[in-house]
Parts: structure tokens; C-alpha cells; sequence
């Protein structure tokens, strides 16, 4: 077992974790944070999408034991902020969340395309969401909610 701390949304946390355990999986198992998904564990649906260190990463592509001092937001903490309230409002609007399983990932993406600024295009919205994958939508609710949330906060593709 190693030990590690974290900031995880805000709070530390210090734990032993075992060498292998995926990111994704210390969330989910040892601390209950279940908002964020394991889906194809090989870093390629983008269900387990979460920001560290102010960057999103897939957390089933890191493990744990290598974020030791490491800041690691969650959709938990990412929904706590407030930070993405508009951007939930409009997938909720838009029905863009039909089953659910990859909305914490896509409602992370977008959260990282919403801080760049700039007035992304339908296609730019697509295609910084083509690492998510949805199989309910068909993405055009997803990128509506986007384009949506861009609107509201000025910014006009």
C-alpha cells in the first residue's frame, strides 16, 4: 500500500491506496463518489472523464498512487461549484441526458470547452466531445445543451 494525499473537490484526503488502483476506482470504492463512470476502462468512452490539476483526464487511465499532491475535481464537486448549473439546466432542457451514463463525462468536457472562451461552431462542440461516447442521444441534444449554455453566456458560433 501507498500513501497519498489529495484535494478531491476541495476537501484532503489522505489514504493508502494499492500500487494499481485506477483513479476512477479510488473515487468510486474508497471514498464513494460515484458520479463519475467506469465504462470501458481503457480511456477510450470517456465515462470516467474528471479534472486534475485543472486539466480533464480519463481516471481510468491513471492510478492513484501517482497523484499524490494532486487537486482532482469530480462532477460531484464540479455540480457543487456551481460552475456548471447553466450547462445542467440546458442538457436538462434539451433532454441531452436520456440513460445518464456518460453525461458526468460530457458535462466535464464541456465544462473545460466552456472555460476556453471563444465562439466554438457546431462542429468544434462535436468535435470536443468526440472522446465521449454516447449511445442514446446521437449527440445532437448534447451539442444543442452546449450551444445553448455558449448562448446564454454570450458567446454566439
Amino acid at each position: 500500500m501507498i500513501p497519498i494525499t489529495l484535494t478531491v473537490n476541495g476537501e484532503k484526503v489522505t489514504r493508502h491506496v494499492e500500487p494499481r488502483r485506477h483513479l476512477i476506482d479510488f473515487l468510486r470504492l474508497d471514498l464513494g463518489l460515484t458520479g463519475s463512470h467506469a465504462g470501458c476502462e481503457h480511456g477510450v468512452c470517456g465515462a470516467c472523464t474528471l479534472r486534475v490539476n485543472g486539466k480533464i483526464m480519463r481516471g481510468c487511465l491513471i492510478l492513484a498512487a501517482s497523484l499524490d499532491g494532486a487537486e482532482v475535481v469530480t462532477i460531484e464537486g464540479l455540480s457543487e461549484s456551481g460552475e456548471v448549473a447553466d450547462l445542467q439546466a440546458a442538457f436538462v432542457a434539451r433532454n441531452a441526458a436520456q440513460c445518464g451514463f456518460c453525461t458526468p463525462g460530457m458535462v466535464m468536457t464541456a465544462a473545460e470547452l466552456l472555460t476556453e472562451g471563444g465562439c466554438p461552431t457546431r462542429g468544434d462542440i462535436r468535435e470536443y466531445l468526440s472522446g465521449n461516447y454516447c449511445r442514446c442521444t446521437g449527440y445532437q441534444a448534447i451539442v444543442d445543451a452546449v450551444e445553448d449554455t455558449l448562448r446564454a453566456r454570450g458567446a454566439t458560433p
